[in-house]
């Protein structure tokens, strides 16, 4: 029996089970409550040499989607429905078809929840454990198998999981089986920590992964474990949070097959108030590269992630052109972000009150020692996992100011200092892609002509003097409330060496909305380039053609 028959056959049995006593659809509708959502996007391919978009032999690719989900009391299931003729460009090909991509069935007795099929879940900060989806970069690690969660006591909580990976329309060979304990001290002990000004959290959890060996070249551990421990302080505005991981030896395609165990260190701390926020992070990674197959590649089967301690971007120069991917096999980071709000009516704040945020972030590779071809341990290297090394991966100030000039005018106005290490983090070579310098510029305004007609435009610059030099962007938005809207932009490599190579990337785009109903149309040229979502990436070719997109929920 195939995927789909056996999912179909599978959320089938699981609606019939609940529902054997209802005798038809309207009883079942009476007794729950049905929801969900549906996305579709479209694109026609053209080829353009100018900015070597390919051809597509089929003219036109699909994505599309739909999760039906239905509530009766303690109990819930649902499906999502994946449709890929073929997958869009820039996306994994390996989805491909149709299928059930997503299937499960949970109900609640008590303080215990069973979760079967698929289902999402994390393990604190998700240094050793974290399955979710992320659809723009065409990421779905979920799991498939059983989940057990259960309240053992007031601020004592545990849960289980064991089960397969999502490998597309499959399983990944791997299986994973784990647990995760957090014990809320305050309100476990009570008396009079419960009414103490100062919350505690603890937290513990592991993770055992299994893999046969078959290999005729390494003698490759089947069982490989992982451990992590985390604490949370809290006292009125303050917050602390820091978590530790360690992983037993796990050669892997990642790592070259070494069998030095994985480390990973994260901690944060933030203050906020009205008006005023302060957040300062660190994270510290050493071969910590998990995935339910040693072999897998890419985003494919990640067991854990491993978050980018960088400002995650918006604007489209900011965003896609170098955008920070984390490093698994080592990395030091820092980031620091202050948030101010300047009060109304002050000599800067104005009438409105004006509001900064500053961002600094860093990144460093950590201080290693490679061993020689000769040592027997297969360690590869050693290192300090708190130890910074010399070599700089990315660094980047950021200042943005948001400003009310009227009721009806607004603007929000950003520059970044940007280094990058293109040759690391995108993988290329040194001698030819050297490190980039960059200062970006964004003007965003927004213009509210009244209720119903508002005009935005973006404004963006980025300089350098590597790489393809520098870019401009213009952005015009006008909406039409509460259903039209319209845009144009340009995106236009103005500063390229190569004159042949400075190319106006413009696009256009329409959109109704009403309800929950959203259809848009676009038409022009697509800048290959990087996409990024907390340090996860994908790569995005160059293309052309017409765009659309329809989403609705239910």
């Amino acid at each position: 029996m195939n995927f789909l028959n056996r999912s179909v056959a599978f959320t089938l049995l699981l609606f019939s089970a609940w529902n054997m006593h209802a005798q038809t659809l309207d009883q079942i509708m009476e007794r729950g409550q049905v929801h969900g959502n549906f996305q579709m996007d479209l694109q026609y391919y053209r080829e353009d040499s100018t900015i070597g978009a390919q051809d597509v032999p089929e003219d036109v690719l699909m994505n599309g989607f739909m999760n039906v989900n239905y509530t009766n009391g303690n109990f819930s299931a649902g499906i999502r429905y994946e449709s890929y003729l073929n997958t869009m460009l820039g996306f994994p090909t390996k989805y491909k078809g149709n299928g059930l991509g997503y299937k499960y069935a949970s109900f609640t007795n008590e303080e215990l929840t069973v979760t079967v099929g698929n289902y999402y879940e994390q393990f604190g900060n998700g240094l050793i454990f974290r399955t979710y989806e992320a659809r723009g970069l065409g990421y779905d690690n979920a799991m498939e198998g059983i989940r057990i969660n259960y309240k053992v006591a007031e601020g004592l909580y545990v849960k289980g999981i064991i089960g397969k990976q999502r490998y597309y329309f499959e399983t990944g060979e791997g299986i994973l089986r784990g647990f995760d304990g957090e014990l809320i001290v305050n309100d476990f002990f009570g008396g009079s920590l419960a009414e103490s000004k100062t919350r505690i959290t603890l937290g513990g959890s592991f993770v055992s992964k299994y893999q046969p060996d078959v290999s005729n070249q390494y003698n490759l551990p089947e069982n490989v474990g992982a451990s992590a421990g985390r604490i949370t302080l809290q006292r009125g505005k303050i917050r602390i949070n820091s978590e530790y991981a360690q992983k037993i030896n796990d050669p892997s395609a990642d790592n070259g097959f070494i069998y030095k165990k994985g480390e990973a260190f994260f901690g944060e701390i933030a203050y906020s108030t009205k008006g005023f926020g302060l957040t300062l992070s660190g994270k510290a990674v050493d071969n910590m590269s998990f995935r339910s197959d040693r072999n897998a590649q890419l985003t494919d089967l990640l067991i854990n992630y491993l978050p980018a301690l960088t400002r995650q971007h918006t604007y489209n120069l900011l965003a896609t052109l170098y955008p920070y991917a984390t490093q698994p096999n080592g990395e030091v980071a820092f980031q620091g972000e202050l948030v101010y709000k300047i009060p109304k009516k002050s000599l800067l704040g104005g009438k409105y009150g004006t509001g900064i945020l500053l961002n600094y972030s860093t990144v460093y590779n950590i201080d290693s020692t490679a061993l020689p071809a000769t040592d027997t341990t297969l360690q590869g290297y050693t290192s300090n996992l708190f130890a910074i090394g010399e070599d700089k991966y990315y660094e980047e100030i950021n200042v943005e100011i948001t400003k009310k000039f009227s009721k009806s005018f607004k603007g929000i106005f950003t520059y970044s200092n940007l280094f990058f290490n293109q040759a690391v983090v995108q993988g290329k070579t040194p001698q030819d892609h050297p490190n980039i310098y960059a200062n970006i510029g964004v003007i965003d305004l927004t213009w509210n002509i009244n209720k119903k007609h508002a005009v935005r435009t973006e404004i963006q610059g980025l300089f350098t003097e590597q790489d393809k030099q520098d870019w401009g962007t213009l952005l015009i938005e006008y909406s039409y409330s509460p259903h039209w809207f319209i845009a144009v932009m340009d995106q236009y490599n103005f500063g390229n060496d190569k004159p042949k190579d400075r190319i106006h990337y413009y696009f256009a785009s329409a959109g109704y909305v009403k309800g929950t109903n959203r259809i848009q149309v676009g038409y022009g040229r697509q800048r290959a380039g990087i996409f990024c979502v907390g340090g996860v990436c994908r790569n995005v070719p160059a293309a052309n053609g017409v765009t659309v997109s329809i989403t609705s929920s239910f």
